[in-house]
């Protein structure tokens, strides 16, 4: 019956290559992803996309599905030259290439195989197709407390938010959440979020809980009366569902290779100030592509920071990207930023709210956080926030004992020349 499910999940895919919803993926990274590799060929001469997972036509097909002749032959000859089975295909314009999900043929070793393809003239690159997952931990439950919760949420005390929120609230950035689904009805996300996409299965209005975490710490409405107060309450979110909740672990979700490429890809094609990646997995090839073609581009990148992470990890391997770990924690590289991460009181769906833990939350303060910079200097650069960022963090207590922490007020202080915060 699983078998079945597969070939008719599939089967769905190969019909819906050249549509412009997204693809549903579960069934690849659910039944064996080492069965699988992303190929990509050059595609230069091709008619642009608008943008990621796009037709010109809306759900009509244009007739080349925007392929040169070239390389739709190309990569029939090499999947046929290596055994191959098309899965999923799509173009990224931003870097002139058509990629492709192959399934490998029964019992070949997937690192021959690609050394194999690497080897193939035809081939522009080839990699394994990954797994990524988000980082935030186990939830400790809401303490039952009469509206507003801004008392209850010391992180913003921790990063002096206040005293930000004098000069900036975020008015004017874009801030790309790129996770699982937002739930964009929560009271306490009325008018943030501006557009969704959804880079999974195509569907509408996924209200997935650590998306919906992560935007209400960088964007909760500010003095609504309810809830709680983001970090950048005037920014703007778009949610882009690049991952899907992990099966038997609320807090936590998975996404793909595939998935997290065509969400980058659209956040840059649409000029987004901030991307936040509040997740992590192995160095990609074709997602550093990507992120590198977005730093020059002028594109913020924030990423959560694992433990014992050695560097070479998606996103925060890669230089120019903002690694961001909870305050406490030890720094896996000097560059990495320090904020709340324990017990953050945030959003969760269904109008709901409820403390949660771990880097991904801490990530999104420090995108919240570049918002309010973002807001006041339209020019400022990746480095330079970063570098802001680190020399006027403060210490704080933690669980674990005094740490530092972004301060945001003393950053802003600092990009504006005005005086000091009061300590």
């Amino acid at each position: 019956m699983k078998r079945l499910w597969l070939i008719c999940a599939y089967a769905w895919l190969l019909a819906g290559c050249s549509m412009s919803r997204s693809l549903p993926v579960e069934p690849l990274m659910e039944s064996d992803p080492a069965r699988f590799v992303i190929v990509t060929l050059r595609n230069e001469s091709a008619p642009s996309i608008p943008r990621a997972g796009s037709t010109v036509r809306g759900y009509e097909p244009p007739p080349s599905y925007s392929l040169a002749p070239a390389t739709r032959a190309s990569a029939k000859a090499v999947a046929t030259a290596h055994g191959l089975r098309e899965i999923a295909a799509w173009p990224i314009g931003l870097l002139g290439i058509h990629c492709i999900v192959y399934e490998l043929p029964p019992d070949a070793d997937r690192d021959t195989t690609i050394d194999r393809l690497r080897r193939d003239s035809r081939v522009e690159s080839a990699q394994p197709y990954q797994s990524f997952t988000t980082l935030t931990g186990d939830s400790v439950p809401a303490a039952a407390v009469s509206d507003p919760y801004r008392p209850l949420q010391r992180n913003l005390d921790m990063m002096d938010v206040a005293g930000a929120h004098a000069w900036s609230r975020g008015e004017g950035v874009r801030v790309a959440v790129i996770d699982t689904g937002v739930d964009a009805s929560h009271p306490d996300l009325a008018g943030r979020v501006i557009k969704q996409e959804n880079f999974v299965d195509g569907s509408a209005n996924s209200r997935d809980r650590h998306g919906t975490a992560v935007a209400g710490i960088i964007a909760a409405v500010e003095n609504n009366s309810q809830g709680i107060v983001g970090v950048a309450p005037a920014a703007r979110v778009h949610a882009m569902r690049a991952c899907w909740p992990a099966p038997r672990d609320e807090a936590g979700a998975v996404c793909s290779t595939l998935t997290l490429a065509k969400a980058l890809a659209a956040a840059v094609e649409a000029r987004i100030d901030i991307v936040n990646l509040s997740l992590t997995g192995p160095a990609d090839p074709l997602l550093t592509r990507l992120v590198e073609v977005g730093l020059r581009r002028g594109v913020v990148f924030v990423g959560a920071t694992p433990a014992n992470s050695g560097g070479s990890v998606f996103p925060t391997g890669i230089p120019g990207v903002i690694g961001v770990d909870s305050a406490g924690a030890k720094a896996s590289a000097d560059s990495v930023l320090f904020a709340p991460g324990s017990e953050v009181l945030t959003l969760i769906p269904n109008g709901r709210y409820d403390f949660l833990s771990g880097s991904s939350l801490a990530a999104a303060s420090v995108s919240g956080g570049i918002a309010l910079l973002l807001s006041r200097d339209r020019n400022l650069r990746a480095d330079n926030a970063r570098e802001l960022l680190a020399r006027s963090s403060r210490k704080v207590a933690t669980a674990q004992g005094e740490a530092a922490s972004v301060n945001l007020c003393a950053a802003l202080a600092a990009l504006i020349h005005q005086p000091a915060c009061k300590e």
